[in-house]
């Protein structure tokens, strides 16, 4: 079998050099270096040792650089589904949902600006306590309103793959008794997925500060679960995107229940060491150091763990 992939990865690559037992040196898809330094080992993954390109899963080299047959071939060499399930699993959604555009409050006061109001101390306050500086409020967009239905509340957006808002955050830094007060419109979106690199993995908070929080490729549910059928594990799945799963430590049965899902897609999943903390009370330091304690989760292991916790 594992001929048979070499044989798939050397059409898309081409020849390559063969190391000891169980490397294959190719040139690399990603940076083209002359020389062959793309490593594959198909127990450990790829790794590029010019411009460091890595991933534990193969087929995503597949899939990106081989063509349609090359693909079908290499899934059924591994026992996957193919990826037409998946894009018929999602084919209703994508026909019947419209593109989701939504407008910022009038009032919103956008707190990357240069010229600001002189009463914007108590919203950069707040933002402050939370370990958010000047660099997280201009690339997360941040503003705030001060007046209107939205007055006293930091507001975050999200902006879709072209750029357009489709959906908010509202949160109150005054001490509203509601925290959040969010617009009428549909959560079923992938918070701000202009920023996702869909080849990168993605790490999956509860709320938009935690995703803050938690740096690059971090992408909020915003909601008590993520359903199969929804953008965000719709999109997880067809780019076969490797997921580390960082929700909060109350939330435990919540990612149970996604992994669960996540794995009948043979997908990657990672468990990320929460503990009983929240995500957006860590330090960026301190989050790094829990993603490299992540384990990757197996699917006949978790399965197995779920059967023991129930005895």
């Amino acid at each position: 079998m594992e001929a048979d992939k070499v044989k798939i990865l050397t059409q898309i690559l081409g020849y390559p050099r063969k190391q000891g037992q169980d490397e294959y040196y190719f040139t690399c898809p990603y940076c083209n270096h002359h020389k062959k330094k793309f490593a594959i080992n198909f127990r450990n993954g790829y790794h590029c040792w010019v411009c460091d390109q890595r991933g534990k899963n193969i087929y995503r080299i597949v899939r990106k650089f081989g063509n349609y047959q090359q693909r079908q071939k290499y899934l059924e060499l591994q026992g996957r589904l193919d990826l037409n399930e998946f894009e018929d699993l999602f084919k209703e959604l994508n026909n019947e949902e419209e593109k989701q555009q939504i407008d910022l409050p009038e009032e919103f006061i956008s707190l990357c600006n240069k010229d600001l109001p002189m009463d914007t101390t108590d919203a950069f306050r707040y933002l402050s306590s939370r370990g958010i500086g000047r660099r997280e409020i201009l690339k997360w967009k941040i503003g705030y309103c001060k007046e209107g239905r939205y007055a006293g509340r930091i507001i975050i957006p999200s902006f879709d793959v072209e750029g357009d808002c489709n959906y908010f955050i509202a949160r109150s830094f005054v001490g509203h008794q509601r925290r959040y007060l969010n617009p009428p419109a549909n959560r079923d979106i992938v918070f701000n997925e202009l920023m996702i690199d869909w080849d990168e993995p993605v790490v999956l908070v509860e709320g938009v500060f935690d995703a803050i929080a938690a740096g690059g490729n971090a992408i909020p549910i915003l909601g008590s679960t993520l359903r199969e059928r929804s953008r965000l594990f719709q999109a997880i799945a067809i780019h076969d995107t490797p997921v580390y799963m960082a929700l909060d430590g109350d939330a435990e049965k919540k990612a149970e229940w996604i992994i669960k899902s996540m794995l009948k897609y043979d997908l990657e999943v990672f468990k990320v060491p929460i503990d009983e903390e929240d995500v957006s009370e860590m330090g960026v330091k301190e989050f790094k150091d829990r993603l490299l304690s992540s384990r990757q989760i197996k699917n006949e292991m978790f399965f197995f763990e779920q059967m023991l916790e129930n005895i």
